[in-house]
């Protein structure tokens, strides 16, 4: 019997379910892949033999064999040889020999959380198809656990191996479905502190410093999507507009290079939210096409949707419709590529120079183009300096700034907590450096820039409105937040 195709048939435990239920098995988007079994005498294709979860220091959370066709001490083989390698670290890092079974064992792993998350297997997977599980399998344990912490981790060791026992059966990935999750995890996700909407610890991550400003903590995106409502769990949607920008200036300040790369994502709390209309700038275009509506343009190179997004109003009236499940999903990609409608957020005027007592001098003065009611958060730039540095001292424009010289990356770091908008600060670096030449000025720079900025986007993309229905009985809150962060942000010398 073969298909129409001239595939062979598809085994019924072998077929991934896809989470908006198509039967396409070729979906990029929401299918991790489409699983075969073949003859017996073949090889068995996309089939996981165990899944561990590690910590930093190469704890074990959490372990489950599937198959027992490796041993448990393939946990302790793979943190050594993880950590063994230098620079960043593959994906795929080793392929040993099982000796119980006398096949190649493949560890494949992503890092999310600070934790090592491991997928091994005997056949020949796609590394990419585990790859994306691997990643769907974090932000499933996201959704249930509010966040990804080895201390989260801990306390819903539980929660996270029920949520196994559905997601993959005997190593076969059935569903990554929040949606199809629900109507069979019992287990309710345990927090390392209750919710509480006038906890106002973290509000600054939603872009608001007094409750009076009707903005959510930023605890509140957070939580369990199973959360009960004696923990907070209110009917809210969260929608995020996140942008990485990666940006290059030389050192005569002409941008060499400014690339965007955005995403909108949608966390839901709700439960019987049948349709979700995002309304986007009436001026947004893609492409080098016309300008559209009558305000600033906003325009993108390339843009890309979820699949379950329907487009019929998008082309006139720039209104993205879906029905959004539970827990996190992206709705939209877009990117654009040396063409930034403002001027980048950081210049930097640097001085280097050798004083007459044989140290070296770097004054960096430090510019944010921010409009002024805006600021940046979290800054740090990382100044390479030359080989030999031994001691630091510095001079800085305000107590709240720090610095350090870390030997090891031969570097100084330079931390700025807040960084209001239209304004400068500067620094002087003071450098003790065993054999200083002319030749060492050379190895200062290029300056590397990390820093947050919330309520902006690069782009100037905005979310008009966003609405639902049916209306949501009871109260329900719908929260939008914007923010760029720095991807690559390198200022040259």
């Amino acid at each position: 019997m073969t298909l129409d195709n001239g595939e062979p048939p598809v085994h019924q435990a072998a077929l991934f379910v896809c989470e908006h239920t198509s039967t396409d098995p070729v979906c990029k988007h929401q299918c991790v892949a489409w699983f075969r079994i073949k003859d017996r005498n073949k090889t068995r294709e996309q089939m996981i033999c165990q899944i561990f979860i590690l910590s930093s220091k190469g704890d074990r959370l959490i372990y489950k064999d599937f198959r027992g066709e490796a041993g448990s001490d393939v946990v302790g083989t793979f943190y050594e040889k993880v950590t063994a390698l230098t620079g960043d670290q593959p994906p795929v890092v080793m392929v040993t020999l099982c000796l119980c079974t006398h096949k190649d064992l493949h560890f494949i792993h992503v890092r999310q959380g600070g934790l090592y998350w491991v997928a091994t297997t005997t056949d020949d997977s796609s590394p990419f198809t585990v790859i994306e599980f691997l990643n769907r399998l974090t932000a499933l344990v996201k959704d249930y656990c509010g966040t990804l912490s080895e201390k989260l981790v801990q306390m819903n060791f539980a929660l996270i191996y029920e949520l196994l026992d559905e997601v993959l059966d005997y190593g076969y990935v059935q569903t990554t479905s929040s949606d199809v999750l629900k109507n069979f995890i019992q287990t309710e996700a345990v927090s390392s502190r209750p919710f509480s909407l006038f906890d106002l610890s973290n509000v600054g991550l939603f872009g608001a410093e007094t409750q009076q400003s009707k903005v959510a903590p930023g605890s509140a995106a957070t939580r369990p999507i199973q959360c009960s409502r004696e923990q907070g769990g209110k009917s809210e949607i969260f929608v995020d507009v996140i942008e990485r920008m990666s940006v290059v200036i030389g050192s005569n300040g002409v941008v060499m290079k400014a690339d965007v790369e955005g995403e909108i994502k949608v966390k839901c709390y709700m439960s019987n939210c049948s349709e979700m209309r995002i309304g986007l700038n009436e001026e947004f275009s893609i492409g080098k096409s016309q300008l559209r509506g009558y305000g600033a343009a906003v325009r993108v190179d390339e843009c890309s949707f979820h699949q379950a997004v329907r487009l019929d109003e998008f082309d006139s009236h720039r209104i993205l419709r879906l029905c959004p499940s539970q827990g996190e999903q992206t709705v939209m990609q877009y990117q654009l590529s040396n063409d930034l409608p403002s001027a980048p957020p950081f210049r930097l005027f640097p001085t280097v120079e050798r004083d007459s007592g044989g140290r070296l001098l770097m004054y960096m003065k430090l510019r944010c183009d921010l409009p002024p009611k805006t600021a940046a958060i979290n800054v740090c730039a990382t100044v390479p300096v030359p080989k030999g540095s031994v001691s630091l001292s510095q001079e800085l424009s305000s107590p709240d700034q720090s610095s350090e010289l870390k030997p090891q990356s031969r570097a100084v770091v330079w931390q700025i907590p807040r960084f209001p908008g239209g304004t400068q600060l500067c620094a002087l670096f003071k450098l003790e450096v065993a054999g200083l030449s002319s030749a060492s000025l050379l190895e200062v720079g290029p300056v590397g820039l990390s820093f947050e900025l919330p309520k902006v986007t690069a782009t100037g993309l905005q979310i008009r409105f966003l609405r639902l229905s049916p209306v949501q009985p009871g109260p329900s809150q719908r929260w939008v937040r914007y923010v760029t962060h720095s991807d690559s942000y390198t200022l040259r010398i």
